[in-house]
């Protein structure tokens, strides 16, 4: 079992904190496990809210985004996390650089479906509803394998 898991994109304001909602809300639906689970981003601005058409998705979904707050991620959260899931494969690597001690415990939130999750952030509605349905199907795919 993984206690602290780590979801990572571009940001911090659209798929990570979108994976990180949807992994808390299924967890409680499957009354499965005490994982705990954030987010944060390679390039983020701390304070950031949620991009907004990411927070009414998720919302249609019953899953809440407004109280999100963007966070860069660090060595340390790196380092405090048993699991640090990527939204892109390329990231990966560059989470290792930062802190080259994770290797091993770094993987794309797509591993299973070899697939990379694309950013809608500005793009049209239909392009944020394809990357979430890709995220809660990737986030199911990770609980059957955590829990």
């Amino acid at each position: 079992m993984f206690d602290n898991v780590l979801i990572v994109c571009h940001a911090n304001v659209c798929r990570s904190p979108a994976a990180e909602r949807l992994f808390r809300a299924w967890q409680r639906r499957r009354s499965r496990g005490a994982s705990a689970f954030h987010s944060a981003g390679l390039r983020a601005l701390d304070g950031d809210g949620m991009d907004p058409m990411m927070v009414r998705l998720l919302a249609e979904r019953g899953v809440g985004g407004h109280e999100h707050c963007s966070r860069r991620l660090t060595r340390r959260l790196i380092c405090d996390a048993d699991l640090v899931l990527v939204t892109e494969r390329r990231q990966v690597k560059q989470v290792e650089a930062l802190a080259p001690t994770s290797r091993g415990k770094v993987h794309a939130l797509g591993k299973w479906e070899d697939s990379d999750v694309p950013d809608p952030h500005g793009l049209d509605e239909a392009m944020y509803r394809d990357s979430l349905a890709l995220i809660e199907h990737l986030v199911k795919g990770w609980l059957d394998r955590l829990c």
